[in-house]
Protein backbone atom coordinates (compact mmCIF):
# COMPACT_ATOMS: atom_id res chain seq x y z
CA UNK A 1 0.00 0.00 0.00
CA UNK A 2 3.05 2.24 0.06
CA UNK A 3 2.57 3.00 -3.67
CA UNK A 4 -0.81 4.68 -2.99
CA UNK A 5 -0.70 8.45 -2.58
CA UNK A 6 -2.09 10.17 0.53
CA UNK A 7 -5.18 11.51 -1.28
CA UNK A 8 -6.16 7.98 -2.34
CA UNK A 9 -5.59 6.72 1.21
CA UNK A 10 -7.91 9.44 2.55
CA UNK A 11 -10.57 8.50 0.01
CA UNK A 12 -10.30 4.83 0.99
CA UNK A 13 -10.58 5.78 4.68
CA UNK A 14 -13.72 7.85 4.00
CA UNK A 15 -15.29 5.00 2.01
CA UNK A 16 -14.55 2.55 4.84
CA UNK A 17 -16.05 4.92 7.43
CA UNK A 18 -19.17 5.48 5.30
CA UNK A 19 -19.58 1.73 4.85
CA UNK A 20 -19.39 1.21 8.62
CA UNK A 21 -21.90 4.04 9.18
CA UNK A 22 -24.29 2.55 6.61
CA UNK A 23 -24.12 -0.84 8.33
CA UNK A 24 -24.86 0.79 11.68
CA UNK A 25 -27.84 2.67 10.24
CA UNK A 26 -29.22 -0.43 8.60
CA UNK A 27 -29.16 -2.24 11.93
CA UNK A 28 -31.13 0.50 13.72
CA UNK A 29 -30.65 3.67 15.71
CA UNK A 30 -27.19 4.35 17.04
CA UNK A 31 -27.92 6.81 19.83
CA UNK A 32 -28.98 6.32 23.44
CA UNK A 33 -32.33 5.36 24.95
CA UNK A 34 -33.91 8.81 24.37
CA UNK A 35 -33.75 8.04 20.67
CA UNK A 36 -36.66 5.58 21.20
CA UNK A 37 -38.94 8.13 22.83
CA UNK A 38 -41.75 9.88 21.02
CA UNK A 39 -41.43 13.66 20.96
CA UNK A 40 -43.23 15.86 23.47
CA UNK A 41 -46.29 17.32 21.75
CA UNK A 42 -48.09 20.52 22.76
CA UNK A 43 -51.33 19.08 24.08
CA UNK A 44 -54.20 19.13 23.18
CA UNK A 45 -53.41 21.12 20.03
CA UNK A 46 -51.19 18.43 18.56
CA UNK A 47 -52.60 15.23 20.04
CA UNK A 48 -53.76 14.26 16.55
CA UNK A 49 -50.18 13.94 15.28
CA UNK A 50 -49.39 11.18 17.80
CA UNK A 51 -48.52 7.83 16.21
CA UNK A 52 -51.22 5.23 16.92
CA UNK A 53 -50.90 2.67 19.71
CA UNK A 54 -48.86 -0.34 18.65
CA UNK A 55 -46.08 1.71 17.05
CA UNK A 56 -42.73 2.67 18.53
CA UNK A 57 -39.94 4.99 17.46
CA UNK A 58 -37.43 3.16 15.28
CA UNK A 59 -35.39 6.11 14.03
CA UNK A 60 -35.07 9.84 14.64
CA UNK A 61 -33.54 12.32 12.20
CA UNK A 62 -32.95 16.05 12.01
CA UNK A 63 -33.71 17.76 8.70
CA UNK A 64 -32.36 20.92 7.18
CA UNK A 65 -33.47 22.00 3.74
CA UNK A 66 -36.07 23.96 1.81
CA UNK A 67 -39.77 23.92 1.05
CA UNK A 68 -40.27 24.75 -2.63
CA UNK A 69 -43.22 26.92 -3.72
CA UNK A 70 -44.43 28.01 -7.18
CA UNK A 71 -46.34 31.24 -7.91
CA UNK A 72 -49.62 30.53 -9.78
CA UNK A 73 -50.60 34.17 -10.36
CA UNK A 74 -52.84 34.35 -7.31
CA UNK A 75 -50.87 32.54 -4.60
CA UNK A 76 -48.01 30.19 -3.79
CA UNK A 77 -48.54 26.45 -4.43
CA UNK A 78 -46.44 23.96 -2.49
CA UNK A 79 -44.24 21.95 -4.88
CA UNK A 80 -41.98 19.71 -2.78
CA UNK A 81 -39.54 19.51 0.11
CA UNK A 82 -35.83 19.09 -0.47
CA UNK A 83 -33.79 18.36 2.65
CA UNK A 84 -30.85 16.48 4.06
CA UNK A 85 -31.41 14.20 7.05
CA UNK A 86 -28.89 14.07 9.87
CA UNK A 87 -28.37 11.80 12.87
CA UNK A 88 -27.65 14.70 15.21
CA UNK A 89 -29.04 18.18 15.97
CA UNK A 90 -25.78 19.81 14.87
CA UNK A 91 -26.31 18.56 11.28
CA UNK A 92 -22.96 16.80 11.22
CA UNK A 93 -23.75 13.16 10.37
CA UNK A 94 -25.70 12.88 7.11
CA UNK A 95 -27.99 9.82 7.08
CA UNK A 96 -30.30 10.45 4.14
CA UNK A 97 -32.47 12.80 2.11
CA UNK A 98 -36.10 13.91 1.95
CA UNK A 99 -37.83 14.90 -1.28
CA UNK A 100 -41.12 14.90 -3.25
CA UNK A 101 -43.55 12.09 -2.65
CA UNK A 102 -43.09 12.78 0.25
CA UNK A 103 -40.15 10.40 0.29
CA UNK A 104 -37.35 9.74 2.79
CA UNK A 105 -34.31 7.80 1.59
CA UNK A 106 -31.43 6.54 3.73
CA UNK A 107 -27.82 6.60 2.61
CA UNK A 108 -28.07 2.81 2.27
CA UNK A 109 -30.97 3.14 -0.17
CA UNK A 110 -33.95 2.10 1.94
CA UNK A 111 -36.90 4.32 1.16
CA UNK A 112 -40.33 5.19 2.57
CA UNK A 113 -43.09 7.12 0.83
CA UNK A 114 -45.91 8.41 3.03
CA UNK A 115 -49.20 10.29 2.93
CA UNK A 116 -50.45 12.95 5.32
CA UNK A 117 -52.84 11.77 8.04
CA UNK A 118 -53.18 14.94 10.13
CA UNK A 119 -51.37 18.06 11.25
CA UNK A 120 -51.26 20.95 13.68
CA UNK A 121 -49.66 24.38 13.70
CA UNK A 122 -48.15 25.25 17.10
CA UNK A 123 -46.10 28.06 15.48
CA UNK A 124 -47.59 30.15 12.65
CA UNK A 125 -44.10 31.19 11.50
CA UNK A 126 -43.23 27.55 10.72
CA UNK A 127 -44.64 24.76 8.59
CA UNK A 128 -47.13 22.50 10.40
CA UNK A 129 -46.27 19.47 12.47
CA UNK A 130 -47.53 16.34 10.72
CA UNK A 131 -48.43 12.71 11.17
CA UNK A 132 -47.87 10.71 7.99
CA UNK A 133 -48.58 7.06 7.24
CA UNK A 134 -46.32 4.88 5.15
CA UNK A 135 -47.79 3.90 1.78
CA UNK A 136 -44.72 2.05 0.48
CA UNK A 137 -41.22 1.08 1.52
CA UNK A 138 -38.34 -0.40 -0.42
CA UNK A 139 -34.82 -1.65 0.09
CA UNK A 140 -33.27 -3.11 3.21
CA UNK A 141 -32.39 -0.67 5.95
CA UNK A 142 -33.74 1.73 8.51
CA UNK A 143 -36.80 2.85 6.49
CA UNK A 144 -37.95 -0.63 5.44
CA UNK A 145 -40.18 -1.27 8.51
CA UNK A 146 -41.59 2.29 8.83
CA UNK A 147 -45.34 2.54 9.50
CA UNK A 148 -45.73 6.20 10.55
CA UNK A 149 -43.67 9.38 10.46
CA UNK A 150 -43.97 12.51 12.60
CA UNK A 151 -42.62 15.87 11.51
CA UNK A 152 -42.23 18.06 14.61
CA UNK A 153 -40.23 20.98 16.01
CA UNK A 154 -40.36 22.81 12.71
CA UNK A 155 -38.81 26.21 11.97
CA UNK A 156 -39.41 28.28 8.84
CA UNK A 157 -40.55 26.83 5.54
CA UNK A 158 -43.83 28.78 5.20
CA UNK A 159 -44.81 30.21 1.82
CA UNK A 160 -43.75 33.79 1.10
CA UNK A 161 -46.02 36.60 2.31
CA UNK A 162 -45.36 38.62 -0.84
CA UNK A 163 -46.62 37.96 -4.37
CA UNK A 164 -44.43 36.36 -7.00
CA UNK A 165 -43.14 38.38 -9.94
CA UNK A 166 -44.32 35.97 -12.67
CA UNK A 167 -46.43 32.85 -13.04
CA UNK A 168 -44.24 29.79 -12.59
CA UNK A 169 -41.65 31.53 -10.42
CA UNK A 170 -40.26 29.13 -7.81
CA UNK A 171 -38.83 29.99 -4.42
CA UNK A 172 -37.01 27.84 -1.89
CA UNK A 173 -37.81 28.67 1.72
CA UNK A 174 -35.36 27.30 4.33
CA UNK A 175 -36.73 25.04 7.08
CA UNK A 176 -35.65 22.65 9.79
CA UNK A 177 -37.59 19.83 11.42
CA UNK A 178 -37.25 16.63 13.35
CA UNK A 179 -38.61 13.41 11.89
CA UNK A 180 -39.58 10.45 14.05
CA UNK A 181 -39.97 7.18 12.15
CA UNK A 182 -42.17 4.50 13.74
CA UNK A 183 -42.50 0.77 13.20
CA UNK A 184 -44.91 -1.87 14.53
CA UNK A 185 -44.31 -2.55 18.21
CA UNK A 186 -44.08 -6.34 18.03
Amino acid sequence: MSNIDSKTKRIIAVVVLLTIAEAALASGPVEGPDRHRSPALPSPLCDRVQAPEGNKVAFHAYARGVQIYRWNGAGWDFVAPMATLYADPNYASRVGIHYAGPTWESNSGSRVVAKRVDGCTPDTTAIPWLLLQSVSTSGPGVFAPVTYIQRVNTTGGVSPATSGSSVGEEVEVPYTAEYFFYRDDD
